[in-house]
């Protein structure tokens, strides 16, 4: 049996960070996204996997190459237009010759689940499911007894279910021609959940009730919450070079390369990519600071995460803690996210940013500035 993992999307709920990486590459605890996916994959058994890639593919197909690093066989095919998630899977469809397993390639699974979804347990069509706090967020599974019926997607009123699609499923080769007969949203895109429900017109879809660990990163701040629950699971030694004078927690992750100064502390849940730098007296907590960025002398950052190449200057603040957050207009209440700070983006000495606010790419910000709410890309901000 095959896998195919959807990463060809862009993830636009999590710019500036997807403006120069797809999705999947995000990093949670110092790794892609995609990589603990196919780790999962590969622990369950299952040596070849089809990857749909399209928005910035090359940095996918860099990084895992032919799989041999993880034990697995990747071939890619692309999805050139991103018309949606059944799209993606039809694209894969010669490279496919019986059942397969598909899964969404930003969704940190346990391999029992795959192990599950593959063994001789379970028929095509089969969708795993999953209970979680904010549905809405998701799509809400329609069930009858162990059937799915149908999948609201993303509803507008709170659903009378806390059940979701996990984005894990089992399907036969007549699934391409379910993708070909299922009408596109009102978007134009063709998407699995459709693709489900004109399944379940013909034949059973079975669900598969689950459990164990499920973490999804489609807002900026669940990148904070996905890196904080795989430190408390996994083991992360540090491989960067600590000032004696530091103190870093254990529950931290610090890549090779990064170096941490005097008197600088680590706090929990707080990560280092390669060659990041933490300055004297810096203060970091529950952070995800990218490759090659610096936290100058001084800089206290909660609740954060700095992009790549980006500096945060001396003494700078990111205040940090629960706020209300707009994205594409839709207001999130209380959600803990200090501030995001775009790639090769420079704040100066003294700056402040309020809690949730979002900095783009390229952006300068002068000395004492105080930040709040969205700064776009490429933009000079002085002190006013």
């Amino acid at each position: 049996m095959k896998a195919v993992l959807l990463a060809a999307g862009e993830g636009s709920r999590l710019r500036p960070l997807t403006n120069r990486r797809p999705k999947p590459m995000l990093p949670v605890a110092n790794r892609p996204i995609l990589e603990y996916v196919i780790e999962a994959v590969a622990a369950a058994g299952i040596d070849e996997i089809v990857l749909v890639v399209g928005y910035k593919r090359p940095r996918i197909q860099t990084y895992f190459g032919d799989g041999d690093a993880w034990g697995v066989d990747i071939e890619y095919v692309r999805q050139d237009r991103q018309l949606g998630t059944a799209h993606a899977v039809g694209q894969a469809r010669s490279r496919v010759g019986g059942d397969c397993l598909v899964l969404n390639g930003d969704r940190i699974i346990d391999p029992g689940l795959i192990e599950r979804m593959a063994g001789p347990g379970v028929d095509a069509p089969a969708v795993a499911v999953t209970r979680v706090d904010a549905p809405t967020r998701y799509g809400v599974a329609d069930l009858e007894g162990d059937r799915v019926v149908g999948i609201a997607e993303k509803p507008d009123r709170t659903p009378g279910s806390e059940i979701i699609n996990a984005g894990v499923y089992r399907f036969s080769p007549a699934v391409f021609e379910a993708i070909e007969r299922t009408q596109p949203s009102a978007a134009g895109e063709i998407t699995l959940p459709a693709t489900i429900e004109t399944l379940a017109e013909d034949t059973a879809v079975t669900a598969v009730r689950y459990r164990g660990l499920w973490m999804d990163v489609s807002q900026l701040w669940d990148l904070l919450s996905a890196n904080d629950a795989l430190l408390d699971r996994r083991a992360c030694p540090s491989a960067g070079e600590i000032d004696a004078t530091a103190s870093v927690s254990e529950r931290s992750c610090i890549a090779e390369g990064a170096t941490v100064g005097p008197n600088a502390t680590l706090k929990s849940a707080t990560t280092l990519g390669p060659n990041a730098a933490v300055e004297a007296n810096a203060v970091l907590s529950n952070a995800v600071v990218m490759a090659d960025a610096t936290i100058c002398d001084g800089a206290v950052l909660r609740d954060c995460i700095v992009a790549e190449n980006a500096t945060v200057g001396p003494n700078a603040t990111v205040t940090g803690g629960e706020t209300r957050v707009v994205v594409r207009g839709t207001v999130y209440e209380g959600v803990r996210l200090g501030g995001v700070i775009g790639d090769n983006t420079t704040l100066g000495g003294n700056v402040t940013l309020r809690a949730g606010s979002v900095v783009g790419d390229d952006v300068t910000i002068a000395d004492s500035a105080v930040i709040e709410g969205r700064i776009a890309p490429d933009t000079e901000v002085h002190r006013g």
